[in-house]
C-alpha cells in the first residue's frame, strides 16, 4: 500500500498526456525498477527508480543521459531513434525523494522488441550497426564533458587488484577449492592492463561509450528487425571503442549462456564475431583510428577476461554483488568466461584476419 501511495505522488510529478490509470513492475533488470505506465489516453511511458547504491552519482548519471540523449537527436530526430525522458512538473528530468531515491520516466518505445539472445545472423550484424552507429553519432562529442558514473568501470588492473585482495582475504574460505581457476586468472594479469596503458599515454583516444553493450540492449523494429534505438544509457561514459566492441563479442557471439556450468559448451561463434564486426564497422569503421581498429580483437579478450574476474572476486567474497539464483553461480561464471578466454586465444590469429578483412570491405 505504502509503494503505490507513493507511486502516485511520484506520477503526478513528471508531465505525462493524460493522467495514469494503470502502472504495473515492466522489465526484467536486476539494477534499476521499472514500471510501465499507461494514461487515461492511452500513452505508455517507463517509470524507474534508479539505484542509487550502485550509481552513487545519479544526478552525475542523469546529466550524461540528458547530454547524450540532445547530442544523439541532433543526428537523427526521428521519433523512437532516440530514448526520450519525460519533463517534470517544475521544469527538471527527475525527481529526487527522501532516502536518496531518484525518479525518471521516458516515453515508451512502441513497436520494438528486445533479444536476449540472436536467432539469426543478422540480428548480432544489426545490433552492431546499432552500436556502429552510436560510436558514429557520438564522434564528435567530448567525452571529457560526461561524469565518470562508474569510477575505473573498465580498468582492468583495477579489477586484478579487486580479485587478488578477493584471494587474499577469502572471505567465504573458497580459495583453497579453486587454485586452478585462480591460476588461470593471475597467469594472464601482466597483459590485461595493455589498453589501460594505450589509453593514459593517448595511444588509444577516450570515446563516449556505451559500456553495456549487450544484443538486449538494442531495441529492433518488431516488423523489420531494423534497429530503432539503444537502451540503458545509465553506463555511458569516457571509455574505449575496444571495450564496446569487445563486451559485444563475449556476450552475442559465445555459444553458450554467461553461466553455462558444462564449459564444455562454451565457444566463441566465428560466424557471430563476423556478422557484428561487418554491422560495427560498416557504420563507424572510418571514425576510428589505427590502433583502435588494431585493438578490436584484444577488446574481446580483456572483456571476457574482465568480466572473468569480477565474477571470481564475487564468488571469494560470498557472492555479495551480483545476483545468484543457485549456489556456485558465480563460479561457473567465471568458468564459462575461462573457457571463452582460451578460445579466443586458440582463435586469435583467424579473428584479426578476418577483422582486417571486413575493414578492407568497409573503407576502413
Amino acid at each position: 500500500m505504502e509503494e503505490n501511495i507513493q507511486l502516485s505522488e511520484i506520477l503526478k510529478r513528471f508531465r505525462t498526456d493524460g493522467s495514469p490509470v494503470r502502472c504495473v513492475p515492466y522489465g526484467s533488470g536486476h539494477i534499476n525498477r521499472t514500471w510501465l505506465v499507461e494514461t487515461g489516453r492511452h500513452h505508455r511511458y517507463i517509470l524507474q527508480q534508479v539505484n542509487t547504491a550502485v550509481f552513487t552519482d545519479a544526478d552525475g548519471l542523469m546529466r550524461n543521459i540528458m547530454l547524450v540523449t540532445e547530442h544523439l537527436r541532433t543526428k537523427d530526430p526521428a521519433p523512437g531513434h532516440v530514448l526520450t525522458l519525460v519533463g517534470t512538473t517544475d521544469g527538471g528530468f527527475w525527481i529526487r525523494m527522501p532516502g536518496n531515491q531518484l525518479w525518471r520516466m521516458y516515453e515508451f518505445v512502441s513497436g520494438g522488441i528486445c533479444l536476449e539472445k540472436a536467432e539469426t545472423r543478422e540480428d548480432i550484424r544489426l545490433s552492431g550497426v546499432a552500436f556502429g552507429r552510436f560510436h558514429q553519432q557520438m564522434a564528435d562529442f567530448p567525452a571529457r564533458r560526461l561524469t565518470e558514473v562508474i569510477p575505473g568501470f573498465h580498468d582492468t588492473p583495477a579489477r586484478y587488484r579487486a580479485l587478488r585482495r578477493a584471494i587474499r582475504e577469502d572471505r567465504a574460505g573458497r580459495a583453497e577449492g579453486i587454485r586452478k581457476e585462480i591460476d588461470f586468472y593471475l597467469e594472464r594479469e601482466e597483459t590485461a592492463g595493455r589498453m589501460v596503458s594505450m589509453q593514459r599515454t593517448g595511444e588509444l583516444p577516450t570515446r563516449v561509450t556505451h559500456n553495456d553493450t549487450k544484443l538486449d540492449n538494442v531495441m529492433l523494429d518488431e516488423k523489420t528487425r531494423q534497429p530503432l534505438c539503444i537502451l540503458d544509457l545509465d553506463t555511458v561514459m569516457p571509455g574505449l571503442a575496444a571495450n564496446d566492441f569487445g563486451e559485444s563479442i563475449r556476450f552475442g557471439a559465445s555459444t553458450a549462456a554467461e553461466d553455462e556450468p558444462d564449459t564444455s559448451r562454451v565457444h566463441l561463434d566465428l560466424e557471430m564475431v563476423g556478422a557484428f564486426t561487418e554491422g560495427f564497422l560498416g557504420v563507424c569503421g572510418a571514425d576510428l583510428t589505427e590502433a583502435e581498429l588494431e585493438t578490436l580483437h584484444e577488446g574481446a579478450r580483456l572483456m571476457t577476461l574482465e568480466n572473468g574476474t569480477r565474477f571470481l572476486a564475487d564468488y571469494l567474497n560470498g557472492d555479495t554483488y551480483y545476483h545468484i539464483s543457485r549456489p556456485d553461480q558465480n563460479l561457473d561464471r567465471a568458468r564459462a568466461q575461462m573457457a571463452l578466454v582460451r578460445d579466443m586465444e586458440t582463435k586469435e590469429e583467424q579473428i584479426r584476419r578476418m577483422i582486417r578483412r571486413i575493414r578492407k570491405e568497409a573503407g576502413a
